[in-house]
Order: structure tokens, then C-alpha cells, then sequence
């Protein structure tokens, strides 16, 4: 029932989304972007671009570009995978025109812990150095399909929202995560064994 009630004001806060923009509200149906999807921009900034500072000014360019744009919004697909899709622009572009640097990728850490809340100084060396590993072998995969993987595992849209976000079909969508996904357990498994477990 709890759940039921979630999903009524999530689709009432999109309803009220929508009424701005065709409205015209072009600055308050920006602030309720930002309020329904400024934390998922930046986990995806984030996670793309590996620099807390880059996925601050991705997330800001994104709710500056959207206020541009908003009298353009098509309605093809949802306002939020059409927000993803700029972030993703934005930040396929700060990545392509910076020297490629150590920590490209940051996935946001994983938080591990022994019950209490606070994660242990074992468990944070050992996130820690997953995470390292991670970044480095999504460095190994295909641009579009480590771009696809992010935004369905990462920032956690629908294989629509993908294909609205990177301007293809929804099949290529679930094709390129499916292919980053088992390229990525490949990867993994070949690290295991060659000895990259933290033990």
C-alpha cells in the first residue's frame, strides 16, 4: 500500500511537470527538474565523468540547457530521459575535449558495512579497491555500450529511457547494455583469475 502511495505522488510531481512546461513555466518546471532528477544527473555525471567537480557543473549545465530547450520538448519519451540524454551529451563532451585522465570512470562507492551504519576500515579498503577495478575494466568497453550500461545500472532508466537519451531504438538500447553487461563479467572473471581479488 506504501508503495502504491509512492508511485501516485511520483506520477503527481510528473503530471505537475508537465503542466509547467506546457504552461510555458519554463523556470519552475526546471527548479522540479531539479528537485525529481538533480540526484540521478549527478550520479550519472558522476559515474561518467569520475570527477565530483565535473558532475557538479554537468548537472548545472543540463538544468541550464534544459531551460533553453524546454519550448522544444517534443514529448518523445519522458522529460526525464530527455534530461539524461543532454547530461549525457554534456558529458561525452567534457570527457572527449579533457586529456584522458586516471580516474575517468567513478562509479559512486558502494557502501559496505558491518551493520552499524558506518563502514569498517576493511570495508572501505575493499570497496575501494573493487571500485578501482570496476573503473578500470568499464575503461575496456565499447564507448556506447559502457555509455548504455551506465544509464540503466548506474543511473537506473528503462531500456526506453535509454533509447530516448542516446537517440536509438529501444532494442539497440537493451542490445548495447546487454553486450557491455556480459562483456563486463567476462572482464571480471579474467581479472579473478589472473589474481586481482583484494585477498
Amino acid at each position: 500500500m506504501a508503495v502504491q502511495a509512492h508511485v501516485r505522488v511520483v506520477g503527481a510531481e510528473e503530471q505537475e511537470l508537465e503542466r509547467l512546461v506546457q504552461a510555458g513555466d519554463k523556470r519552475g518546471a526546471v527548479a522540479l527538474c531539479a528537485r525529481l532528477h538533480g540526484a540521478g544527473l549527478g550520479r550519472l555525471a558522476m559515474a561518467m565523468t569520475g570527477s565530483q567537480a565535473d558532475a557538479d557543473e554537468v548537472v548545472q549545465e543540463t538544468l541550464l540547457a534544459a531551460h533553453d530547450a524546454l519550448a522544444s520538448f517534443r514529448g518523445e519519451g519522458t522529460l526525464r530521459s530527455w534530461l539524461f540524454g543532454i547530461a549525457r551529451r554534456l558529458c561525452a563532451r567534457r570527457i572527449e575535449t579533457r586529456v584522458r585522465q586516471e580516474r575517468r570512470l567513478h562509479l559512486v562507492k558502494a557502501t559496505t558495512d558491518d551493520g552499524s551504519g558506518a563502514a569498517t576500515p576493511e570495508a572501505e579498503l575493499h570497496a575501494r579497491r573493487q571500485a578501482a577495478r570496476v573503473r578500470t575494466l568499464l575503461e575496456r568497453l565499447k564507448p556506447s555500450d559502457r555509455e548504455a550500461l551506465l544509464l540503466r545500472y548506474q543511473s537506473d532508466l528503462s531500456y526506453g529511457e535509454i533509447a530516448v537519451a542516446c537517440g536509438i531504438e529501444e532494442a539497440a538500447a537493451r542490445k548495447r547494455a546487454s553486450r557491455g553487461l556480459d562483456r563486463l563479467r567476462e572482464l571480471m572473471a579474467g581479472n579473478a583469475r589472473e589474481g586481482g581479488s583484494d585477498e
